[in-house]
C-alpha cells in the first residue's frame, strides 16, 4: 500500500520544525516539502524536515492527504487558490498563521465541498526547552543558552527543532459544520508534533493573540522608531541594555509576517492599540502628578501579574476548559484507532461543510 503523504507548504521556522518533528515521531508516512526558495527547501532535505522537495506546488500538494501551511498568512490565499482544484478528495488542510477567522473565510470560498480544513496556530517559544522538560543544573546552564539567543531572529530553517512544540499549547480552530474525522485527524496531528490542542472559536482567537502576540511586536516596533530614530539615539545606543533587547525583541525575521498580521487582524489590533494608549495616558498623569504609591502600586501589580503568568506557563497548570465549537458546543468527535487508520481513512470522507 502507497504511504500516506503529507506535504508541508512552506519550509521556514515553523514548517521545518513540522517535519522534524513528525520524522521524530517515526511513523511510516511521506513527508514532502515546498518552498519558493530552492535553497531552503534543500536545506530542509538536507536536515531532514522532508523526505523529499517539489519546487512546483500544485504538484507539491497532488495526492497529499495531508497539508500543513506555514506560510505568512498573505500568502494563504493565493496557495488554497492554486492547489485547491488538484486535491485529492477528502484531504485535510490546516496552516499555522497566528489569524485564523480570515483563513476560515478564505477556505470557506476556495476550497472544493470534498476537502477538509481545520485551522492551526502553535504557541510556541523560537528558543530552548522549558525548565519542566529539562529540570536541575542542565535547565540553568540551557536558561543561559535561551537567554543569549532571546536576542536574535528565528533563522528560518536553521532555526528549526523537532522538540519544538513538545509540551506547546497549539490552537486549532475548525469552522461551523467541520467534519468530526477531520476535527480528530487534526488534533492527532497535533499529538504527533508533541504538542497539546486547545479548541477556540476563531473569532475569538483573533481578538485574544491580538493582545498576547500582535500588540507585542506593534509596541516593539514603536520602542524602535521613537528610539532609533531620535537625534539622540547615537550616543543613546550604547545604553541599550537588557531591558531594551527584551522589549524590542521580534521571533520572526521577516516582516511581512508583521504587516500581513496588522492588515487582516486589523480591527483587534486597534482595538488593543486605543486600549494601551488609554493605560500609557494614565502613568502619563501619574508620573506628572509625582504619586509616588500609585505608582508603586502600578509597578507591583504588574510584578505580580507577570510572576503569576510565567509560573503557570512552567508548571502548565492552565485552567481547561471544554474544547468548544462556533455554536458552543464542544465539537463531536468519533473515537477511532489511530493517527495512521484515521490518515488513511479519511480519502473518503465526504466534505467538511454542512
Amino acid at each position: 500500500m502507497k504511504k500516506p503523504r503529507i506535504t508541508i507548504v512552506g519550509l521556514g521556522f515553523i514548517g521545518g520544525s513540522i517535519g522534524l518533528a513528525l520524522h521524530q515521531a517515526e511513523a511510516d508516512f511521506e513527508i514532502v516539502g515546498h518552498d519558493r526558495e530552492r535553497a531552503v527547501a534543500r536545506k530542509a532535505k538536507k536536515t531532514g524536515a522532508v523526505d523529499k522537495t517539489d519546487w512546483n506546488l500544485v504538484s507539491a500538494c497532488e495526492g497529499a492527504d495531508l497539508i500543513v501551511i506555514a506560510t505568512p498568512v498573505g500568502a494563504i490565499k493565493d496557495t488554497l487558490t492554486a492547489v485547491g482544484p488538484y486535491l485529492k478528495p477528502g484531504c485535510l488542510i490546516t496552516d499555522t498563521a497566528s489569524i485564523k477567522a480570515q483563513v476560515i473565510e478564505w477556505a470557506e470560498e476556495i476550497l472544493p465541498e470534498e476537502v477538509n480544513f481545520v485551522g492551526g496556530n502553535p504557541i510556541v517559544s523560537d528558543v530552548g526547552t522549558t525548565l519542566r522538560q529539562a529540570p536541575g543544573p542542565l535547565a540553568q546552564g540551557q536558561r543561559a543558552q535561551d537567554t543569549a539567543a532571546a536576542g536574535r531572529l528565528s533563522k528560518g530553517i536553521d532555526a528549526a527543532r523537532a522538540d519544538l512544540f513538545s509540551g506547546a499549547i497549539y490552537c486549532l480552530t475548525p469552522a461551523a459544520g467541520t467534519a468530526s474525522d477531520a476535527v480528530r485527524l487534526a488534533s492527532d496531528f497535533v499529538y504527533l508534533l508533541g504538542a497539546e490542542p486547545y479548541f477556540l472559536d476563531p473569532l475569538e482567537h483573533d481578538g485574544l493573540m491580538a493582545g498576547v502576540d500582535h500588540l507585542p511586536f506593534v509596541l516593539s516596533a514603536a520602542l524602535l522608531g521613537i528610539t532609533t530614530e531620535s537625534a539622540s539615539w547615537r550616543e543613546m545606543r550604547r545604553l541599550a541594555g537588557g531591558a531594551f533587547e527584551s522589549a524590542t525583541r521580534f521571533v520572526s525575521a521577516d516582516p511581512t509576517t508583521y504587516g500581513d498580521a496588522c492588515l487582516v487582524n486589523r480591527e483587534n489590533i486597534v482595538r488593543w492599540i486605543d486600549t494601551c494608549l488609554r493605560r500609557l495616558g494614565e502613568l502619563r498623569e501619574t508620573i506628572l502628578a509625582e504619586d509616588a504609591e500609585k505608582l508603586e502600586q502600578v509597578f507591583e501589580k504588574a510584578l505580580i501579574a507577570r510572576q503569576r503568568w510565567l509560573k503557570s506557563r512552567e508548571e502548565g497548570s492552565w485552567d481547561v476548559r471544554e474544547p468548544q465549537s462556533k455554536e458552543g458546543r464542544p465539537p463531536e468527535v468519533p473515537a477511532s484507532p489511530g493517527f495512521m487508520s484515521r490518515l488513511l481513512g479519511l480519502r473518503g470522507l465526504g466534505g467538511w461543510r454542512t
